[in-house]
């Protein structure tokens, strides 16, 4: 096979236990590939020990469980707050992060394995919590079908976020899912200028791309809530451009909005600043002054970002479409999920679904973003 051809030190090397960068140490590596389809890409493949993460007990995200089939991201977001996490792995949350693909290619029969335990209570999971599972990887690995039936089979129910089209590839998949167990989807979009997002999200599809995949889940009958996160200060915090992009929003039929501001945390603060200083120079100032404080946009912005969205919300009827909030108290700096995005909330899709309603979380959550 052509893929097989390009693993790293040569066809008929054998499997290294470092993978492609000196020192690199992965548990469970089977081997490191290249292919001239993805330029300057590694995808260090491993056979995993357990495929369903817990979330930490202390967080407040509307879910316990995740699988993340890949680590790394093609999308190459400035602002991912993902990045840091290849930091786990010794890998940097700059261009590693981007080029440095971690892939669990046994991860559907070790979920299936889990999903079988008599002790699984068939809890919410989430997938796209760390990065995205219909990255363009996904075209040639083929792990999602696989998790979306294992999930479904189980009775499980779960959600989806991502900024790939390739999701529309696993439609009717999830259209049989959603008959069985509530199902969420959720699509992130920011910004409708192609030249700015294709700055400073070099990876992932067009906007346009974004919007179709909206339409297409809706059309198939299935919820889509939408992140218009994050907001970049002084570049999409504009009214023409957040109204733009709601009323484009509206018209293919998201069944939810939420509206966050960027945050910077950790490593990903001074990349984020480094393409800033590249593209928009005279901005860097004011970024340094607006996240002094840490991660977040201070209180004033945050205040000032909710009024100006407000009326733009009414104005396309996503008021009306309601956001849950998570149980406790959510962080002032983070928003709800939009309705449509997690399993029962706000138009599943299963309108029919018996229990749907009493298996919606009544408890507020924080976001991702």
């Amino acid at each position: 096979m052509r893929w097989d051809g390009q693993r790293v030190g040569g066809a008929d090397a054998p499997a290294s236990d470092d993978g492609a960068l000196p020192g690199l140490a992965l548990a469970g590596l089977v081997r490191s590939v290249r292919t001239p389809d993805f330029a300057g890409v590694t995808f260090h493949e491993v056979a995993c020990k357990s495929a369903l993460n817990k979330v930490p007990p202390a967080s407040s995200m509307p879910f316990r469980w995740t699988v993340n089939p890949t680590r790394g991201c093609l999308h190459a977001c400035t602002y991912c707050y993902a990045r840091p996490t290849h930091e786990y792995l010794e890998l940097g949350a700059g261009r590693d992060f981007e080029t440095q693909v971690i892939v669990k290619t046994n991860v559907v029969d070790v979920l299936r394995r889990e999903l079988a335990r008599p002790s699984w209570r068939r809890e919410h999971v989430a997938l796209g919590t760390n990065t995205d599972p219909y990255q363009r990887p996904e075209g040639r690995y083929r792990l999602m079908p696989g998790i979306i039936d294992a999930l479904a089979d189980s009775g499980t129910p779960f959600s989806i976020l991502t900024k790939g089209p390739l999701l529309r590839r696993d439609l009717p998949l999830l259209q049989r899912a959603a008959e069985r167990v509530p199902v969420g989807i959720g699509v992130s979009l920011a910004m409708l200028d192609p030249v700015l997002q294709q700055s400073v999200e070099a990876g992932t599809p067009l906007p346009q791309a974004r919007l179709d995949l909206v339409r297409a889940v809706r059309d198939a009958g299935l919820p889509c809530g939408v992140m218009v996160a994050p907001v970049l200060p002084w570049l999409t915090d504009g009214v023409e451009r957040l109204d733009a992009l709601l009323g484009e929003l509206a018209a293919a039929g998201a069944t939810g909005v939420t509206v966050l501001p960027l945050h910077l945390r950790g490593s990903v603060k001074p990349w984020y600043l480094e393409w800033l200083a590249r593209e928009h120079p005279a901005l860097v100032g004011r970024y340094r002054r607006l996240y002094a404080g840490g991660a977040y946009v201070p209180t004033p912005y945050r205040d000032w970002l909710r009024e100006r969205t407000a009326p733009l919300l009414r104005a396309h009827g996503f008021d009306r479409r309601m956001e849950r909030q998570a149980g406790g108290i959510p962080a002032a700096d983070e928003g709800s999920f939009p309705a449509g995005s997690l399993p029962g909330w706000g138009g599943s899709g299963v309108t029919d679904f018996g229990g749907a309603e009493a298996l919606a979380p009544a408890a507020p959550q924080t976001t991702l973003f």
